[in-house]
This record gives C-alpha cells, sequence and structure tokens, in this order.
C-alpha cells in the first residue's frame, strides 16, 4: 500500500466505523465492536504513517487545487504524525471505555452517540494530517460540528444550555477571528501551506504580528485560553466519555496543536522570537495556568475540577508555543502526548466513579478508595503524571518547559511552573486523600462494571511506561524544534 493509500484509509477508516455502527443499530454488540475496530486499524495506519515520517517518508495526497495558492492537501508533517497516533491509539480504549459507561449507566440514543463519536475521530485525523492552514480550519469546523450532538447527549435543558454555548463560543470565534486571520495570512503571503520554519518571514509586516497572533490564539477556541474558555466547562454536562474525546482524544488537543502548528509551520520561531510578538500571549498564558488551577480548587463536582485542570495545561502548551524557544516547543509538543494520556486517565476514572458507585462529588468520596481500589490506583498515577512527578510521563514535558522558560529568560514563567504544580497537588490529590480516609466511609452501593474500570487501569500504566519510552516521541519532536 503506497503512502496516498494509507491517508485515504486512515481518513476513512472512522467514517466506515460510524457507516457499520448506524447499520448494526439492532444488534449492540456488532454496532459497538465497530468502533474498537476502527481504532485498532486506524491506529496500525497512524502508526505505520508516524515511523514512515522518522524515515523522512512523504505522505502527501493533493486532490485539487481551491484557489491560487491553496491546495485541497494532505501532508503529513512530524508533529501532525504525534497527534494522529495519540488520537488513534486513544479512540481503541475510549470506544472499550464508551461500551462500558453507557451501558452501565443506562443512556439512551447509543447509536447516534457512537456515529457521531466516530466522525469526531475522522476530522481530528484529518486537521493532524491538513497540508495547509485552510485544510486545518475546514476540518477544525466539523471537529465543532460533529462533538455538538455529543455535548447535547442528554437532550435536557441542561445540556441543551451547555450545546449553545459551546457552537456559539466556537463557532463564533472561528468565524470573527480564525478564518479572517487565515485570509489576512494568504493576501501577504499568497501561500497557506505548512512550512518548516514559517511562511511569514520577509512577506508579513512585523508590526501587524501581534494583532494576528491575537486573532489566532483567541480564534482558535478550542485552545481553551482565557477569557475563551467558557465553553469547556459548561460542556461537562456531556457523558463522561464526550469528556474523554473533549479533554484528551480530540476537541482540546485538536486547539492547541492548531495554534502548535501556526507557530512551527506559519509564523516561524525565529520569527516570532525575532519580533518578539508574543510577549503578551507568555503573560495571559501565565495567567490561565494560575487562575484556572484556583478555580479547580473550588469545586466539588470531579469532573468541573478536572475541566478546570484541563484549561490550565492546555496554556502550557500556549506558554510553550508563546515562548518559541528551542526547549519550550519542545515541552509544549510533548504535553500534548503527556496531558491526553494523563487526563484521558483521570476523565476514565471520574466516569468508573460514577458508574460503580454512582458519585460524582469529591465530598462524597469517604471510603470508596477501599472498596474500588484498582480506580483510584489509576487516577494516582495519572494525577502524578499530571502533576510532572517521576518517573511519570508528565514530568519530561515540564521540565522542558521550564528549562524553555529560562532559555527565553522568563524566570518568573519558572516559578510560576512550580506554583502551578503546587496547586496540581492539592486540587488532583485531594480526591485521593478523601477516598481512604476511613473517618469518611460511606454506605456506597458497588456495581460491577469492568469496562469502565480497566481501560484508566492502561492508560494510567502508559503514564509510567511512557516516561521510559520517551526518546521514541522527542526524536521525531527534535528534528522538528531544534
Amino acid at each position: 500500500m503506497n503512502n496516498e493509500s494509507l491517508i485515504i484509509l486512515g481518513l476513512l477508516m472512522p467514517l466506515f466505523s460510524a457507516l457499520g455502527s448506524y447499520c448494526f443499530k439492532n444488534n449492540i454488540n456488532v454496532r459497538d465492536s465497530f468502533g474498537v475496530f476502527g481504532g485498532i486499524i486506524t491506529f496500525i495506519i497512524s502508526l505505520k504513517i508516524f515511523n514512515g515520517i522518522q524515515s523522512n517518508e512523504q505522505y502527501v495526497l493533493n486532490f485539487f487545487t481551491l484557489f491560487d495558492g491553496v491546495d485541497f492537501l494532505f501532508n503529513v508533517t512530524p508533529l501532525g504524525s504525534i497527534f494522529s497516533l495519540v488520537a488513534s491509539s486513544l479512540w481503541i480504549l475510549a470506544s472499550i471505555y464508551t461500551v462500558g459507561y453507557m451501558r452501565g449507566v443506562g443512556e439512551k440514543n447509543q447509536t447516534r452517540f457512537v456515529i457521531f463519536y466516530s466522525i469526531a475521530i475522522h476530522a481530528a485525523l484529518a486537521i493532524a494530517w491538513s497540508g495547509n492552514l485552510l485544510m486545518l480550519f475546514i476540518f477544525y469546523e466539523i471537529l465543532t460540528f460533529s462533538t455538538f450532538p455529543l455535548v447535547g447527549h442528554k437532550q435536557n435543558a441542561e445540556s441543551q444550555s451547555a450545546g449553545r454555548v459551546y457552537l456559539s463560543i466556537l463557532v463564533g470565534t472561528s468565524l470573527i477571528l480564525f478564518l479572517p486571520a487565515i485570509f489576512w495570512i494568504w493576501l501577504e503571503t499568497g501561500n497557506l501551506n505548512f512550512t518548516s520554519g514559517g511562511i511569514l518571514k520577509d512577506k508579513f509586516p512585523s508590526e501587524h504580528l501581534v494583532f494576528l497572533l491575537a486573532m489566532l490564539v483567541f480564534g482558535i477556541g478550542k485552545a481553551a485560553i482565557m477569557p475563551i474558555h467558557r465553553w469547556l466547562p459548561a460542556a461537562m454536562v456531556a457523558p463522561t466519555p464526550v469528556s474523554a474525546l473533549l479533554h484528551a482524544v480530540a476537541v482540546v488537543k485538536a486547539g492547541v496543536f492548531s495554534f502548535l502548528m501556526v507557530v512551527v509551520y506559519i509564523i516561524g520561531p525565529d520569527y516570532l522570537l525575532q519580533t518578539r510578538a508574543s510577549n503578551w500571549l507568555v503573560w495571559l498564558s501565565s495567567f490561565t495556568i494560575l487562575a484556572a488551577s484556583i478555580i479547580a480548587i473550588s469545586k466539588d463536582d470531579l469532573k468541573a475540577r478536572l475541566a478546570y485542570s484541563t484549561i490550565s495545561q492546555l496554556s502550557y502548551i500556549i506558554l510553550g508555543a508563546a515562548l518559541a524557544t528551542s526547549f519550550a516547543l519542545k515541552g509544549a509538543s510533548f504535553h500534548i502526548i503527556t496531558h491526553a494520556i494523563g487526563k484521558i486517565t483521570l476523565f476514565f476514572c471520574a466516569g468508573a466513579i460514577y458508574v460503580t458507585a454512582h458519585v460524582k462529588k469529591i465530598s462524597d468520596l469517604g471510603g470508596l478508595g477501599f472498596k474500588t481500589p484498582l480506580i483510584f490506583f489509576a487516577y494516582t498515577l495519572g494525577a502524578l503524571s499530571i502533576i510532572g512527578v517521576p518517573p511519570l510521563v508528565g514530568s519530561w514535558s515540564k521540565a522542558f518547559l521550564v528549562i524553555g522558560s529560562l532559555q527565553a529568560d522568563y524566570l518568573f514563567v519558572a516559578i510560576l511552573l512550580g506554583v502551578s504544580s503546587l496547586l496540581n497537588i492539592y486540587y488532583l490529590l485531594q480526591p485521593v486523600f478523601i477516598a481512604f480516609n476511613k473517618k469518611n466511609i460511606k454506605n456506597i452501593h458497588i456495581t460491577k462494571a469492568p469496562l469502565a474500570v480497566w481501560p484508566p487501569v492502561v492508560t494510567a500504566v502508559g503514564c509510567l511506561l511512557l516516561f521510559f519510552f520517551s526518546n521514541y516521541f522527542l526524536n521525531i519532536i527534535n528534528g522538528v524544534v531544534s
């Protein structure tokens, strides 16, 4: 199979999974197997592409010219190969987990759910493999509209309100800021292709770069930088598999990935450093990291706390891109991986707690750790990885970001990252301490749900193993940001 065929098959597999789920909607076991099967095939394809990129192979698929200088083009970049590998691998576990969760809590309209879930994965892969900024924008919007029914899945007043907030913010920021920014880049350069080192130097006026950067970071609403963040906590009314999709597999990762692609392949890190157009963004992302962590402490609902944790952690990636030094970009790129596996573990655990014990609030977790030790074992490893404790994989990306901040002469950022980790310790580990406090033991009936319990155990172990095999990803990242 040639490289073009691999791209086509990889993009089609999630759609095939969606079609299969619809055709076998009356046979739930067959229906739900399509997500797992599609995830495995897509992962194998993504892995082959990732290994090919490491061997300097080219994965290019050009369908036709849209207009002058812009093609309907897929061209896999090293960063894109990483994102697709993360999304496809986690889709396998998310599909298994979805079966356990949705059946465990008796959710309605499960067929519709898995169909739109698969379409969202398709959009995420297309974003990962886009060859230019307009292609990325098109599938960025498809991702928004395919996840909208998932956010409003319960179809009650609360979920419908959350869906409206979700759609209005993400579509509004895209159309008002992101699309005009893309048009501006095209007018100045005549080009939108992702190019190593960027395309703006000597073509885009340096005095206007700060305005373009603002349009991009606020226009890419899925990156959830403050104040463009309210859609993310609102979306927590959705079933937990959606939360996992939003926070780890596709949506927010598509946001920070898109911004990272803009910095690395459109603006260019050297041009950004030269103009210092991102100095203000260093401060704003630092504020978001700190403010979201403080808000997280105040939340008693476990998913709400994790949502604000995500807002904080996403700004680590924005911060690394804004600093634009080699180590900062390395940390930002690797944090896409480390946060994805750590945060999906925590959301899987939150859902498993709800399925097995029907508990949502942290204050109600008393003694639950003794009854569901596997869940809290997984939660603890995921939390420690997010905090950045060795030997968990999250420690690598945080270390790179600290070094990158010192490279850029931002001592306060290095200090802030330390303060952020201390706050992480408090709000992420507090649920564990409460769960293993014998004084607060409550009479909670436990329901067995192995398909909801074992996926977070697998991802938690992954947080540990990836620490020792990080070079597999870092080798390709080094080639991009060095």
